[in-house]
């Protein structure tokens, strides 16, 4: 794999600060720190900087210094802009107009604003993202108090009749106000000739730091305050101005003004040299354009690729190419960006949807990479190329598996209330050879076929949930036998289950993953002895593996008794580190070591448990330690009390939970089980989501009477399960509620 970074393709997200910028920021950080409030000449040199930039923004967008405020970025700007106009003039009407194509900084400030009584009206848009201006004419009244259409859109370049909107509001008596995050730098944006009241910048989006933004407010318009204190920013906007990020965005707009003209001229040819060669080489039934063909940003590309999936084409390509996208696919459903919708672009085409965006720094040689790049990963994901490989393609090395898939793991299970719906309305099997079959969530079924042998039945297959392919094998294996371990079993033989892209990846990549499976079936005593393969867009692999059991001795997740103590084998978070490890968030010891846990199995707790006898257990998988718990207690009726304290969770895991970092399966999780789990006041959100975590090949959950927890315990440190606790207790008979405790 090549070591150079990928090429960059992705500044509507963010820009990197100009050096020009850099280097005029840099004595604020060092020598001139003063407060700009201050008299003495420390400061005085502030203040001074202070207003410098404001002049340098408003003369980027035609305006007077003394109506800009500078703000901590766009979303602070629009909040103000928005709330500030409907707070102060509400006593003139209640109703707002916005489009279906905004910002979730302006989507959201609406919503809140429909919440506190305001009427909130939606503009449709055409095919291209246009918003019609007769459509304002029609929804605007007398109660209309504001307008507020962003300047051009984010995803997709399509640039707003902001001066025929903005004569249609004031003709009505209503103020506009533009989120013009996209456009200022770009293209030109004077405050004068959109006709607009209020104006929102972002100052990352023009090589300015993050973190600083600034809001046109035209003179004379009252604004209902955000935030109160002191007087800064002609008493609009208190707290001591950030110098520093001030005096960026000042210079950036100085930049940006001056180089306007030679900007644009770059960013369309680059623009358009990726778009030719895309449409040259996959051919244009195969590529779509989303946005106006002339009224869109010149920096702007957002193409839809028919038949490919845009996070799995983005996953393979970030190592080289870094763009976004605009649909997620999961397991249960296709999340396709309300710009999209709004748009009406077909499923089959908004799937596969990705912005390229180009910058000051984009070259033809950037481009000429990163379209043979693109390209070839489209082609791979749509079913043309079947030449089969088992050595490594040329130009290609280490493959890293999470980028050929948009989940991780057991976290890419369908949704426990997806999973309801569908199994809802089935009838239950009759055969009285069934000792656990549909009727409970136990981890496998279990057939009787004598008095003294059932045949316990499990099967379970994921996508990459680590990088390195050996390793990959070896945790589905781990996770697919705990099954057999949970329900007291030991395990007899498994069959491969494989799904796998072989346009997409070498076949030598399969062989390891085999390898590492085999490695670890070995290590449980058993053999796999054959198996199912499928073509596929990602890889998955997994086992169905057969155990045997006494038909008294099956332990069943259904069995908890009120008294019993609950104890867990393996720590929490495993779910969280591996997507932080997708994003590139983790050194190399601490992926190493969630997959050793991972792929540690669960047969020394299991033969431990059976010998010292035990009441009900589980294995902790894709719904997470609460969504298992709730299986169990509502199962057996009971309630249950947990004690986050005893409960082992990975450091790492609990430092990433309250970031972000976070699956969609856990918060999904979290969703689910909530109706059932009181937490103490004291547990944080990120606990919530640590104990709901999706975990992947995790613990076992156990239920026994309390007298003999602690010889659990001390039997299974003693035998190298170092992280086994006592978490918890069942309180009584119930309908499965669990109590968090701190």
């Amino acid at each position: 794999m090549s070591n150079k970074k990928p090429i960059y393709l992705d500044y509507n997200a963010t820009t990197p600060i100009a050096r020009e910028v850099a280097e005029t920021m840099t004595p604020y950080l060092y020598e001139h720190f003063g407060n700009p409030s201050s008299n003495h000449p420390y400061g005085s040199v502030a203040k001074r900087a202070v207003e410098t930039a404001r002049s340098q923004v408003g003369s980027l967008i035609g305006c007077q210094q003394s109506e800009i405020i500078f703000t901590s970025g766009g979303t602070e700007s629009n909040n103000y802009a928005i709330k500030g106009v409907a707070l102060a003039y509400r006593e003139r009407g209640n109703h707002i107009i916005t489009s279906a194509v905004e910002h979730p900084a302006v989507v959201e400030v609406c919503s809140w604003l429909k919440d506190q009584g305001f009427r909130i009206t939606i503009l449709p848009v055409d095919e291209y993202g246009l918003v019609n201006p007769l459509d304002l004419e029609e929804s605007i009244t007398s109660d209309t108090i504001l307008v507020t259409i962003m300047h051009a859109n984010n995803e997709v370049g399509t640039i707003q009749p902001i001066q025929e909107l903005a004569k249609i509001a004031h003709r009505h008596g209503a103020l506009i106000h533009t989120d013009a995050a996209q456009s200022v730098g770009k293209i030109p944006v004077m405050v004068d000739d959109l006709g607009v009241d209020l104006l929102s910048i972002a100052g990352h989006k023009l090589y300015a730091p993050k973190g600083v933004g600034a809001l046109y407010i035209r003179e004379g318009i009252k604004l209902n305050l955000l935030m109160h204190g002191a007087g800064q920013e002609g008493a609009k906007r208190p707290g001591t101005e950030n110098v520093l990020l001030i005096v960026g965005l000042g210079k950036a707009c100085e930049i940006a003004s001056r180089d306007l003209n030679t900007n644009m001229l770059q960013f369309s040819e680059m623009r358009d040299r990726l778009s030719q060669q895309l449409v040259k080489e996959l051919g244009s039934d195969a590529i779509k354009t989303n946005g106006h063909p002339e009224l869109r940003l010149p920096n702007t590309l957002s193409v839809s690729f028919k038949g490919v999936e845009a996070n799995t084409l983005l996953s393979e390509i970030n190592d080289r190419v870094a763009a976004s996208a605009g649909a997620a696919c999961h397991a249960d459903k296709v999340d396709v960006s309300a710009v999209l919708e709004a748009m009406h672009v077909p499923i089959e085409w908004a799937m596969g949807t990705v912005r390229f965006s180009v910058g000051r720094d984009t070259t033809t040689d950037d481009i000429d990479r990163a379209t043979p790049v693109i390209i070839e990963a489209v082609r791979r994901l749509q079913p043309l190329d079947t030449e089969l490989r088992l050595e490594v393609p040329i130009g290609s090395g280490e493959y890293k598996l999470t980028r050929y898939t948009h989940g991780l793991g057991c976290a890419c299970k369908l949704r426990p209330q997806a999973l309801e719906e569908v199994l809802r309305g089935f009838s239950l099997p009759s055969d009285p050879a069934i000792v656990v079959g549909v009727e409970t969530s136990d981890d496998a079924a279990v057939y009787k076929i004598s008095d003294d042998v059932a045949i316990v039945e499990t099967v379970d297959f994921f996508t990459p949930i680590v990088d390195d392919p050996y390793w990959f094998g070896a945790i589905s294996a781990a996770n697919s036998l705990s099954d057999i371990y949970a329900m007291g079993a030991k395990p007899l033989f498994a069959l491969n289950i494989v799904g796998f892209p072989s346009n997409r990846l070498p076949l030598s990549v399969l062989q390891d993953i085999l390898r590492g499976a085999q490695d670890k079936a070995s290590e449980a005593g058993i053999s796999i002895i054959g198996g199912h393969t499928v073509d596929d867009t990602e890889p998955k692999y997994g086992l169905a593996v057969t155990g045997l059991v006494h038909p008294d001795r099956v332990i069943r997740n259904s069995t908890a008794l009120p008294g019993d103590a609950l104890i867990l084998t393996k720590p929490l978070g495993v779910g969280i580190l591996s997507t932080a490890a997708k994003r590139g968030l983790l050194d190399e010891v601490t992926r190493t070591k969630i997959a050793k846990i991972m792929a540690t199995l669960n047969r020394q707790a299991a033969e431990l448990m059976t010998q010292i006898g035990v009441n009900a257990c589980t294995d902790i998988t894709g719904f997470g330690l609460l969504g298992h718990l709730y299986e169990m207690a509502a199962g057996s009726r009971v309630d249950v009390s947990i004690n986050v304290s005893a409960i082992p969770i990975l450091k790492e895991a609990r430092d990433l939970a309250g970031t972000g970092v976070v699956p969609g399966g856990t918060i999904n999780n979290l969703a689910y089980v909530e109706p059932y789990v009181a937490f103490a006041n004291s547990i944080s959100r990120a606990t919530q989501l640590l104990l709901a975590d999706a975990q992947t090949s995790g613990g076992l959950l156990i239920s026994l009477p309390v007298n003999r927890a602690e010889t659990l315990v001390e039997s299974l440190k003693a035998q190298g399960v170092s992280e086994a606790s006592i978490i918890g207790i069942v309180t009584g008979v119930g309908t499965g509620r669990i109590n968090v405790e701190e």
